[in-house]
């Protein structure tokens, strides 16, 4: 109140005047609205224009278009802008100049809706970088305010890298440019990516230009494959492959290096143009083999853990890096290669000795077998000849049968050594492969590490019996069990099987002996090393007609002899009388026996 006492009015005030209507200073009512409403704009109802922002607060932004009255506009349809501030010039859309209250009312949004496909054209034409407030997440990328218009984002053209998360980006304002526009349907889609791009290539040219085999850089992890690792360099990317990773194995990227990861590489070699660029992490860390130990050498026991098989072998890990070679031939004392994984699988800690040991090559060879005595060391003391084992068929031949007393010694028993009395004429009629059989070692061959072995020779040899039984002149009863071209099998007593010839085999009315036929046949040859035996059924009966003839010879030389010599003694007389008429009733009885077969 005090302040108002200070105040005093305008000495040459003409009160009379101004009650009566008159101009202040002399100028009319209606000159001063003139000269008033000359320094308004003249603004319409729904048109847009741009005004200056003059005062904000967190709801609402007040605008001055250089109307009577400011306009207040809610502060989020301005949120596609965070950096808005005091003394910008904003587009404003004139929706009423007076509303109940007098109030100017003003929209923001609907001016930016209004120019916003002009705008967005022009952007496109232009190549300009524009504003956009991202809104949410669709499929396969983002929804953009640009200009009021909803934009579509792809998820590829947010940033040169990868994104994992898209959710951080919605409601960031970000800086975009118009790719594509679709003006039948009025879609737009822009890219953040492109911005950056372009600064990325300047970037490229940069560090391609400087690129040397060799160089050491620092990249971060871009993105993990099952065959490598991308590295970006700085706009440029490289690639690790799985192999340069580490010395060691390595079956998935990811137990080395993660996403993000920051880490020094090494350039390997990069093509002309340098497009691609072979990166290494390994490289950069001595060789596992530098540091083997010096000591170690042929003949060392190690120990390590199967990391890769193969049917030829094993690849044994002795320390990270290093690896040795147990082929199968070293894992069995055994001839008879098998697959090696019949031995071991990938992640068995195994113990090995080493065969041999190349440091300039880093090739190393071990062998399983070593840590167990070679059985053919003591072979005579274990498998002395004349000894008796059970073994094992691995394998047939035409000529005999493989098979395997133990581990690592094997023999062959010759078909001939089978049976005593059966004509084996393929070793599958007498055993089959993996059964066991009885085996007598014959004799040893160091040298080929191989025993010949025999399994008849277990028992008696029967032919020594069968000599005394088909004697030459023998007769014994047979069945014809098989008809060759060359004669017939005859099957005789105790399992014993005799030949007989086709001209042997005419029986006494001059018919052939027929297949199954039962007959009596007589031994005329026996050989007891070969196991023959030669029978004949038509010498029966030949040989009985021979000795007819010969008796009937011998009792007319007999007679004429007792005709010429009566004066013999007549003792002498009856003897040789008593002897001939013998031999002729004995062959007389046999002459009645054939003939009642017959």
């Amino acid at each position: 109140m005090e302040n108002l006492k200070n105040i005093a009015p305008v000495e040459d005030f003409n009160w009379e005047a101004y009650e009566n209507g008159e101009s202040f200073a002399g100028a009319s009512h209606e000159d001063l609205e003139k000269a008033y409403d000359s320094t308004l704009n003249k603004v319409n109802d729904r048109e847009v224009v741009d005004g200056t922002v003059i005062a904000m607060n967190k709801r609402e932004v007040v605008v001055n278009i250089g109307y009577k009255s400011d306009g207040i506009i809610p502060l989020n349809e301005f949120r596609y802008n965070p950096d808005l501030k005091v003394g910008d010039t904003v587009e404003v859309y004139i929706e009423n100049q007076e509303d109940k209250k007098g109030q100017l009312v003003l929209s923001h949004r609907k001016a930016r809706a209004t120019r916003s496909w002009d705008r967005v054209n022009a952007a496109l034409e232009n190549e300009e970088i524009i504003k956009g407030y991202i809104k949410c997440r669709t499929k396969g990328g983002m929804i953009v305010d640009v200009f009021g218009i909803e934009a579509f984002l792809p998820g590829s053209q947010i940033d040169v890298k990868p994104i994992r998360d898209y959710d951080v980006f919605v409601g960031k304002t970000m800086e975009f440019k118009v790719v594509k526009i679709n003006q039948e349907f009025k879609n737009v889609v822009v890219s953040h990516k492109a911005l950056i791009e372009a600064e990325l290539e300047q970037q490229k040219k940069e560090i391609i230009g400087k690129l040397e085999k060799g160089q050491v850089l620092e990249g971060t992890v871009k993105n993990i494959t099952s065959y490598g690792v991308f590295i970006d360099l700085g706009g440029v990317d490289g690639l690790i492959h799985i192999t340069d990773l580490s010395w060691g194995r390595v079956s998935d990227p990811k137990e080395v290096v993660e996403l993000d990861q920051k880490l020094n590489v090494v350039i390997l070699d990069f093509d002309d143009e340098k497009k691609r660029i072979a990166l290494g992490l390994k490289q950069l860390t001595p060789h596992p083999w530098d540091a083997l130990d010096p000591d170690l050498k042929v003949g060392d026991h190690v120990k390590g853990k199967v990391v890769v098989m193969a049917d030829y072998g094993a690849f044994i890990e002795i320390a990270p890096g290093v690896e040795g070679l147990i082929h199968v031939s070293e894992m069995s004392w055994s001839q008879h290669l098998r697959s090696a994984q019949d031995f071991m699988k990938v992640g068995d800690e195994v113990e090995a000795v080493v065969l041999t040991l190349d440091r300039e090559e880093r090739k190393m060879s071990l062998g399983i077998k070593q840590l167990k005595q070679d059985p053919w060391e003591t072979i005579e003391e274990k498998y002395p000849v004349g000894s008796k084992h059970t073994a094992k068929v691995r394998n047939f031949t035409n000529f005999g049968v493989f098979v395997e007393i133990e581990e690592g010694v094997d023999g062959l028993i010759h078909i001939s050594d089978l049976s005593w009395t059966k004509k084996v004429k393929h070793p599958s009629e007498f055993t089959q492969i993996g059964a066991d059989i009885e085996v007598q070692v014959l004799e040893i061959d160091k040298e080929n590490r191989r025993l010949s072995l025999g399994h008849k020779q277990l028992e008696e040899n029967p032919w020594d019996v069968f000599e005394t039984v088909f004697t030459v002149g023998s007769v014994h009863e047979g069945t014809i069990i098989e008809m060759l071209d060359k004669g017939a099998v005859v099957a005789l007593p105790y399992g014993v099987e005799g030949f007989a010839t086709p001209k042997h085999l005419v029986k006494e009315d001059g018919s052939q002996a027929q297949l199954d036929e039962k007959l009596e046949f007589k031994v005329i040859e026996f050989n007891k090393d070969a196991k023959r035996i030669i029978l004949s059924h038509s010498r029966i009966f030949e040989d009985v007609a021979k000795a007819e003839e010969r008796a009937e010879k011998k009792a007319a030389s007999n007679a004429k002899k007792a005709s010429s010599k009566k004066e013999d003694a007549p003792m002498i007389q009856n003897q040789a009388a008593s002897t001939t008429l013998g031999d002729i009733d004995a062959l007389a009885a046999l002459k009645e026996q054939l003939e009642g077969k017959k």
